[in-house]
């Protein structure tokens, strides 16, 4: 007797199906011309964006050249990765570099932020598009003219320290300095758009917090480290993301600065030139796509240990 309504219940559901899924296909071919317009994103979508990052996982446990056929081969490539020396100390500069870069250029944005949202700063429409340009300026011909600045014997740099007395620095023959210079170049680049979007967060802060604090008599010091910063805490958070997964994909700087093996020693090689480096120059294109998915995992990891930091720091 139970089977009865379940049995009655189960051709209405089944039936309503069929009729939903029938308006809803009549509702697609209605508006077909609406998703002819908007197709070719979707389609280049899936040619160019989720294609390759399945391709990639699929190719992740096959061991291919680029030619010929693939031979699978299971876990073994992401095991021989755990034990990857080369691939570890990719890791290590990559997070050194970061490391190096991050804290100075987002304090930098910050206070640039904060000058050029203050009511005595003149020609601050000038300022804003000069920080912002160095955004847009070719990375390649940044990384050229930092070559030029730090030459280990014709460097602009090294001719000043000459010129005070102090003895020159090979920059790109040093682990560390190597390191400095890639950091340098990422501040550089990425402190005029860090600063914009600082401005941005400043205002949208009520101009009567800054005045209330200078009745009191606060400082511009005191101002900046009691009202800015904490009214800031989602733009940081944000910035800070957003340079952690640029700063895990550094690839055009040293690349162009040290060639495809990160210099002396290894010293400027990332993560990212080590997965160029094994795919294009080593013809092993199932390692990288290991490597890469191994990178996939250390910016969630990371993003969300930054995450879990600044959250902890700003609610204090």
């Amino acid at each position: 007797m139970d089977s009865l309504p379940k049995a009655g219940n189960s051709s209405v559901v089944e039936t309503e199906n069929v009729a939903y899924k029938k308006s809803l296909w009549k509702e697609i071919y209605k508006n077909r011309t609406l998703y002819l317009f908007i197709s070719p994103f979707y389609i280049l979508f899936l040619i160019f964006g989720l294609f390759p990052i399945v391709f990639s996982l699929y190719l992740s446990f096959h061991k291919w050249s680029g030619l010929g056929d693939m031979e699978f081969v299971g876990l073994d490539q992401f095991k021989f990765l755990l034990s990857d020396d080369v691939f570890w100390q990719s890791v290590g500069n990559t997070f050194l570099i970061w490391f190096i870069s991050t804290l100075p250029m987002l304090f930098f944005a910050l206070v640039i932020a904060f000058l050029l949202n203050a009511p005595f700063t003149r020609f601050r429409g000038f300022y804003r598009t000069t920080f912002f340009i160095t955004n847009v300026t070719s990375i390649v011909a940044v990384t050229i003219i930092f070559k030029s600045l730090f030459g280990n014997q014709y460097g602009l740099l090294n001719y000043i320290l000459t010129s005070i007395g102090m003895d020159p620095i090979e920059w790109l023959n040093s682990a560390f300095w190597i390191k400095v210079v890639i950091a340098s170049m990422v501040v550089w680049r990425w402190t005029g758009y860090n600063a914009i979007i600082y401005l941005a967060g400043l205002q949208s802060i009520p101009n009567d917090l800054y005045e209330a604090a200078r009745i009191d008599g606060a400082s511009l010091f005191q101002q900046f480290f009691h009202i800015t910063i904490p009214l800031l805490r989602p733009i940081i958070l944000f910035t800070v993301m957003m340079t952690t997964i640029g700063s895990m994909q550094l690839f055009t700087e040293p690349q162009v600065l040290l060639g495809n093996s990160g210099g002396p020693g290894g010293a400027g090689l990332t993560i990212t030139l080590y997965m160029y480096k094994q795919g294009f120059i080593e013809s092993q294109f199932g390692y990288a796509s290991v490597v890469s998915w191994a990178l996939f995992v250390i910016i969630a990891i990371f993003s969300l240990f930054n995450w879990l930091v600044v959250q902890k720091v700003g609610n204090k």
